[in-house]
């Protein structure tokens, strides 16, 4: 049996930001796909996603899932390294992006993540997130770096992102590759418009890549579109 990926992604600016800070990369030859959210409010997020997208996307893929988890690590931390120097030379506070990860292994698939960028994994029908949004507070709202509002605000703060911090900590799960489950990797430009329930709905409708992109896209414009929107769905067919 051989396995092939069938997958599709978009990104998009929104009704309201003026600029789009997220970054995609669909890389179906060695198995890699990434969506990047550059935190805005801050200097140069667009910067930091297109960062990790560029080289990210310039990697060899080795023999060795397990290797190629290391060298996409490794990679992240001197992005974070570049990051933290990038925004002491212009003088600006935090410079840095959420970034999740999908990998491609023979037995499974392999999910990383830094901050609130999710992955959601639809299989036998139903539809769960396998990452966990890296969040103090109210995940169900807006989230931002930076102090922890008042209570009442009732938005979240994120804890972790590329650039923030001297440390990075990358995060890993492990998931199934039968065929016929998808997975989603999003911005939180997708989570603001609509809700999971929502989403298992439109997976549920639209089994194929590019179809699922589009309902998802069709729906996120159709509201608010309050942040930059960005989807990669991956299907996985025998």
């Amino acid at each position: 049996m051989t396995t092939r990926y069938v997958s599709a992604g978009r990104t998009v600016t929104g009704k309201v930001r003026k600029h789009n800070e997220d970054a995609i990369l669909v890389r179906d030859e060695v198995g890699l796909w990434v969506v990047a959210d550059g935190l805005g409010g801050h200097s140069a997020g667009d910067y930091a996603s297109s960062m990790i997208v560029e080289r990210l996307g310039a990697l060899p893929r080795p023999g060795s899932a397990v290797d190629f988890i290391e060298t996409i690590e490794d990679t992240l931390v001197q992005i974070n390294a570049d990051l933290l120097q990038t925004a002491a030379t212009r003088g600006v506070d935090l410079i840095g992006s959420t970034v999740v990860v999908l990998v491609s292994d023979a037995d499974c698939m392999l999910c990383g993540w830094v901050g609130d960028s999710r992955a959601y994994c639809f299989e036998d029908g139903r539809l769960r997130q396998i990452t966990r949004d890296h969040v103090h507070g109210n995940e169900d709202d807006v989230t931002h770096f930076g102090a922890a509002p008042a209570p009442q605000a009732g938005s979240g703060v994120l804890t972790r992102a590329v650039g923030a911090e001297e440390s990075l900590f990358v995060d890993w799960v492990i998931a199934g590759n039968r065929p016929g489950t998808a997975f989603v990797l999003c911005s939180d430009g997708i989570n603001k418009e609509m809700s999971d329930a929502e989403l298992d709905d439109e997976c549920r409708r639209n089994p194929q890549p590019q179809d699922l992109v589009a309902s998802l896209f069709d729906l996120a414009m159709s509201r608010a579109g309050r942040d930059n929107i960005s989807a990669v769905v991956v299907r996985i067919q025998e």
